[in-house]
């Protein structure tokens, strides 16, 4: 009588939980996954070390304004477009390895700090076609800035790190800067 009583208790059991399964993935929208499924293997940190030139003057610009500032002192409510070149030195003329696409819009009132939006789109070596997603805070005149890196693209699938900016040349008659770029990016291989 017991050995019925328990297999009756266990098919009832395995009934409800099949029941339950059922009803929890039609109203789920999500799953936990294994990262091998999206054949993501091991985790490590790679180093960028690159130069963003940012021409805001002359004939070709590479960075155009879509919304200008209230003041001249903070620059505050300005906002620039820009597609500009990554290359592995400081020379405009060095290899280009990618873009740098985004914006900027001057968010502080009191100092100088830029919102920065980009992705860093690789077009050379074994990272052509894969990007990485900076957005963070800018504070220009500071030495060094340290801004977030919260995702990527390609390689850099689920990509985290942090970018270090600082500026190698600044031109205040046209705006034209080259920024050096040290990028600490966490991201599967």
């Amino acid at each position: 009588m017991a050995g019925k009583f328990f297999i009756l208790c266990f098919l009832f059991c395995s009934a409800m939980a099949i029941i339950s399964s059922a009803m929890a993935s039609e109203d789920s929208f999500e799953t936990s996954l294994n990262p091998k499924i999206l054949k993501l293997k091991k985790e490590k940190l790679t180093r960028f070390h690159v130069y963003w030139h940012d021409v805001v003057g002359g004939k070709k610009p590479t960075s155009v304004p879509v919304l200008r500032g209230l003041d001249n002192v903070t620059l505050f409510g300005l906002i620039n477009m820009f597609d500009n070149p990554l290359t592995v030195g400081p020379d405009p003329k060095s290899r280009l390895v990618g873009r740098s696409q985004g914006l900027y819009a001057s968010t502080a009132q009191h100092e100088i700090g830029l919102l920065m939006a980009m992705n860093f789109a690789f077009t050379y070596g074994k990272y052509n076609g894969s990007s990485i997603t900076i957005l963070g805070r800018n504070p220009i005149l500071h030495n060094v800035r340290e801004m977030p890196v919260v995702g990527g693209t390609g390689r850099f699938r689920f990509a985290r790190g942090h970018a270090l900016a600082k500026t190698q040349y600044f031109n205040s008659t046209t705006l034209d800067a080259i920024v050096e770029y040290d990028i600490y990016v966490l991201h599967y291989y």
